[in-house]
């Protein structure tokens, strides 16, 4: 599929665009930190929506995948703004918000700032307030120092090609964004998928997320052998027929 741009004054986002029935809501997708549109949840958001005739839209944030930028630069905040300018200017009608890890955390702010556009929130392994839950309070005082002296750390063991800055930026600016602090007022259907194998997210992280949301329509379901990518066979096929609840 071709990638496009989104040239802004201050930014060009990329961008991949599938156009459906318009009578049935489209499908929004958000990829996780450092991630980009090409990764198998998105790939196959898209031949679903291509199967069942739905309307898709995904993208990277800047600094990610095929959207210029230093990705160091990038804050929650940030990656929110981009959000919401492809969600206002490159989507239309009701939408099911698909948000993966950190796009988790996005789709419930995006959520929470356009009730009126949302048909239902679908959290896969959803990580609000990462940054600070699980990130900065798990730190070791010299990580500390370190983050506070040099601006950035590295996660300690990864591979090479998949060591990504965690900057003193980001854990501060994304203070101004933490949802678990107060009740999450959301209009529309929400479910969390969650695995009970994630090493990342914790499962417990999911309940945690549906007990702040202030309304009842929320469901949680459990995945015995889940990890955090959640991207076997069954765990496609459970994520397809939950974006088929809503159609």
């Amino acid at each position: 599929m071709t990638i496009e741009m989104l040239t802004l004054a201050d930014r060009s986002l990329a961008y991949q665009r599938q156009v459906g029935n318009k009578n049935a809501p489209g499908i929004f997708f958000l990829g996780g930190f450092a991630s980009d549109m090409e990764g198998s949840k998105a790939s196959f958001l898209a031949d679903h929506c291509a199967k069942a005739s739905l309307s898709y839209m995904r993208f990277d944030y800047r600094g990610c995948g095929s959207s210029p930028g230093n990705f160091a630069d990038g804050t929650i905040g940030a990656w929110l703004e981009d959000t919401l300018v492809v969600f206002d200017q490159l989507t239309e009608g009701t939408q099911i918000v698909v948000g993966s890890s950190m796009g988790g955390w996005l789709g419930l702010l995006l959520a929470k700032a356009r009730p009126e556009r949302m048909r239902a929130y679908i959290g896969i392994a959803a990580a609000p307030d990462f940054t600070e839950e699980l990130i900065w309070k798990n730190l070791t005082t010299q990580q500390r120092e370190t983050l506070m002296h040099d601006g950035a750390i590295f996660e300690e063991g990864a591979p090479p090609d998949r060591r990504v800055p965690i900057t003193l930026k980001l854990i501060e600016e994304a203070r101004k964004h933490l949802i678990f602090q107060n009740p999450l007022p959301l209009s529309c259907p929400v479910r969390l998928l969650q695995g009970l194998k994630d090493k990342e997210v914790p499962w417990g992280y999911a309940p945690r997320i549906s007990a702040h949301i202030d309304q009842n329509d929320v469901r949680v379901t459990l995945i015995k052998n889940g990890d955090h990518r959640l991207s076997t066979t069954k765990d496609l096929e459970l994520l397809g027929q939950t974006v088929a609840e809503f159609i």
